[in-house]
């Protein structure tokens, strides 16, 4: 029976719409709450000096004593990369697929919080309760990683389910399609919200099963008898590595791997059972010297460009252990994630001008998405058959492109909700609405730092990279306010000094003759001399360059 305390249910994405990765959803019912994936999108190209992008907590540090738990959908990124962050500010335990939870431990013991913080492996299958409002049932799905679930989230006010992210491969690599039964079983018995991924939403017809690439590897192996074959892909990709040695040990070759992530991912996957090598395949990057270059296979991170990726650091002659050498053949077996795609064409032309033969996307299709298209959608809403819906994670153009594929599919337009960051979605268990918001939004992980740069930081950053700088030296008594020597000007990153120096000279002038107007009306106020200079070089800056440096007036005081 619903009391009403319980009467009503709160869904409240923290990240994921209207972009790409944070996802983060949080779900309130009563005095209890639960949230659903923690992840990290990464930094745009504007984003100067920033390594993440993580969700806003404050709405979570607002309800820390309601929080019972966080569920997880699957390992990659852009849904557990947070965690680290969340859970050393706010400790409360972590469910999700094995897969998922070894992923996680990895992160957790490189921040060193992995004893602190209680984790819980959860089958397919398998329900868990979470206070006495929230039941949350696994079920099996395919997705790019291995172990991917979506959830029935069961509330005092009906079934939420949520897709996580998903495709339908009737002939995945570990033989266990998604459970498309208890899909239709949930639809049977009444589905009060759907929350659908959006990812491919665009795109018609279905997503290629993840078998395909496999029958790519084979041919590109055959049809390279002499040379050396490096493979670069998303590290979390196990099904896609497994295959890579699938047919290195059909065509009698070696496997190596390198770069950290891609290392920690296989290491936990042969640890949980999810990989298995072929017998005496695996080697250690050290043992690659002492076979022929047709013996080898080298597997690494880097199919996005990533400065510090194997690959890039490969391609700048940066890597201790491997070079480019003429004939390499190298597979970039993924799709630039948007915003991506100047940094892997680049990647692409240093590896053609080392003399390397590359194979990526648009060349021979060595990669296959693990989100679903269209038709897929159409068919886990047709199963489903929800009474509401809200498309999640995803661009707004791929949101509002779901939600009118929903309400072709008969979802009634009203009960289809297209929300911002931080929406609250008010549900009872026969209406919907939206009822105000909460506070969120991103926070930049700079180094050790987290959220101690902010928009006003990253604005100086970028007028930095811009215009470049100026500092104005002054040495001043405070006192009387009179000049003991200075001006001194120093450029970076605006104009080489010795190429430049009547225009320094006439800068050195203006600020000498704002110096003297000062001490002239015995001004000693250091506030507003250093507004003076400010003011005063950008005015003779911009008449004479068109340019507007930053300005950074330095006084020194002399007792």
């Amino acid at each position: 029976m619903v009391t009403r305390r319980t009467g009503k249910l709160k869904v409240i994405p923290l990240g994921g719409l209207n972009e790409i990765g944070k996802n983060m959803t949080l779900f309130e019912c009563g005095e209890e709450a639960v949230i659903v994936d923690c992840g990290v999108s990464f930094p745009e190209e504007d984003m100067l000096g920033i390594d993440l992008v993580i969700p806003d907590f404050s709405y979570c540090h607002e309800i820390r004593n309601k929080l019972k738990g966080i569920v997880l959908t699957h390992g990659h990124e852009d849904h557990i990369g947070a965690l680290p962050y969340f859970l050393k500010e706010i400790n409360i335990p972590i469910y999700g697929t094995r897969l998922t939870i070894g992923l996680v431990e990895s992160k957790l013991r490189e921040h060193g919080i992995l004893n602190n913080v209680g984790r819980y492996y959860v089958n397919a299958g398998e329900t868990i309760h979470l206070g006495r409002h929230f039941k949350v049932e696994f079920i099996h799905t395919n997705h790019s990683i291995a172990d991917s679930a979506a959830l029935a989230i069961k509330t005092p006010v009906g079934v939420v389910i949520h897709s996580g992210d998903f495709k339908v491969d009737y002939t995945p690599i570990d033989g266990e399609i998604i459970n498309l039964r208890r899909f239709a079983e949930l639809g049977g018995e009444g589905v009060l919200l759907f929350m659908c991924e959006s990812t491919n939403v665009e795109l018609p017809g279905y997503t290629l099963s993840e078998k395909s690439v496999g029958a790519k590897f084979d041919q590109i192996f055959r049809e390279t008898p002499e040379n050396r074959i490096m493979v670069a892909t998303f590290s979390s990709n196990v099904h896609r590595i497994q295959q890579i040695m699938n047919s290195a040990y059909k065509y009698n070759r070696k496997v190596a791997v390198i770069g950290r992530s891609m290392s920690n991912v296989v290491k936990t996957a042969i640890e949980l059972g999810y990989m298995t090598p072929p017998p005496n395949t695996l080697i250690d990057i050290t043992e690659i010297g002492r076979y022929e270059d047709n013996r080898v296979v080298i597997v690494m991170t880097g199919s996005q460009g990533e400065t510090m990726s194997a690959l890039s650091r490969i391609a700048q002659n940066d890597h201790k252990q491997v070079d480019v050498r003429t004939g390499d053949k190298i597979i970039i077996s993924a799709s630039p994630i948007p915003g991506n795609e100047k940094a892997v064409y680049r990647l692409i032309n240093d590896l053609l001008k080392k003399g390397a033969e590359v194979i990526y996307e648009g060349i021979m299709d060595v990669h296959v998405s693990g989100h679903a298209r269209q038709e897929e959608i159409k068919l886990l809403h047709s199963l489903v058959k929800p009474e509401f819906f809200v498309p999640i994670h995803g661009e707004f153009k791929m949101l509002k492109t779901h939600a009118r594929l929903a309400e072709d599919l008969g979802v009634n337009k009203k009960n289809v909700f297209v929300l911002g960051l931080g929406d609250v979605l008010e549900l009872d268990r026969s209406r919907a609405k939206i009822t105000g918001s909460v506070p969120t939004g991103q926070v930049f992980v700079d180094g050790l730092g987290v959220g101690d740069v902010g928009n006003i930081v990253i604005r100086d950053r970028r007028h930095l990279s811009q215009d470049g700088l100026m500092i104005v030296v002054v040495a001043m008594e405070r006192n009387s306010g009179r000049v003991v020597s200075g001006p001194d000007i120093i450029s970076r990153g605006f104009v080489y000094v010795r190429e430049s120096e009547a225009l320094m000279e006439g800068a050195r002038e203006v600020v000498r003759e704002a110096l003297d107007m000062c001490e002239d009306r015995n001004i000693t106020e250091w506030t507003y001399i250093k507004s003076l200079i400010k003011d005063t070089l950008k005015d003779y800056i911009w008449k004479k360059t068109k340019r507007s440096p930053m300005i950074l007036p330095i006084i020194m005081d002399i007792v």
